[in-house]
């Protein structure tokens, strides 16, 4: 982003904002004793790409809950694994979901900085009132593009794409932050930058102040 300066900043929810799903699937997996990539293949897919597994289109507003939950308990026996229940792994994904304050403090800086800010998450349209309630949405964000609303999921370049157009900014202007390394890519892949708030509150208030570096060194004058 050398020689541009950042107008505007996108955030990740969960993994940002809140505990981070794929540490929850990941100690799922230890509690059933099945390899961790290969829960986290059942329940989300590749999460790299933007694909055909149930997860991916129950974000994307194609499928209920209801009926990607019977899909993924298909994909899990034909895996032989009959005894795991998507919705348990599911329901563990929710047991941690206190709000990082120091992130909500971050988007006030940026805000008082005069940047635009906004959300970008793949999300699920039957959690959308919770996740919403969480944090101050409408004091915080200029705009929010959840997947399952707009029919586009991260790391889909077009999710990116769109943030930017609704919010006025160019790609390079902005930067993005997000607990999945493949959502990260994705958002460099198209002019952004990116950072990486890994899966844990310490990484994540690492990422936060490396946000701030970024902001500071593109600074216009």
């Amino acid at each position: 982003m050398s020689g541009v300066g950042v107008e505007a900043v996108f955030f990740d929810f969960g993994g940002v904002f809140i505990s981070s799903p794929f540490a929850a699937a990941a100690e799922a997996a230890r509690q059933r004793g099945i390899p961790e990539d290969e829960l986290l293949e059942l329940v989300f897919g590749p999460y790299d790409l933007d694909g055909d597994h149930p997860w991916h289109r129950l974000e994307r507003g194609e499928l209920s809950f209801a009926d990607t939950t019977a899909a993924i308990a298909e994909l899990a026996a034909a895996a032989g694994h009959q005894g795991v229940d998507p919705m348990d792994v599911l329901m563990a994904l929710a047991t941690e979901r206190s709000v990082r304050d120091f992130m909500v403090d971050l988007v006030r800086d940026l805000r008082s900085r005069g940047l635009a800010t906004g959300i970008i998450t793949n999300n699920i349209a039957e959690f959308g009132e919770a996740w919403r309630a969480m944090i101050p949405v409408d004091e915080l964000f200029d705009d929010i593009v959840d997947s399952s609303a707009v029919g586009l999921r991260k790391p889909n370049p077009a999710i990116y794409l769109l943030a930017c157009e609704r919010l006025g900014v160019a790609p390079e202007a902005a930067l993005f932050i997000d607990d999945h390394e493949g959502n990260v890519a994705g958002a460099r892949a198209v002019g952004m930058g990116a950072v990486w708030c890994g899966l844990s509150v310490e990484t994540t208030r690492a990422a936060a102040d490396e946000l701030l570096a970024l902001v500071g060194s593109t600074a216009t004058t």
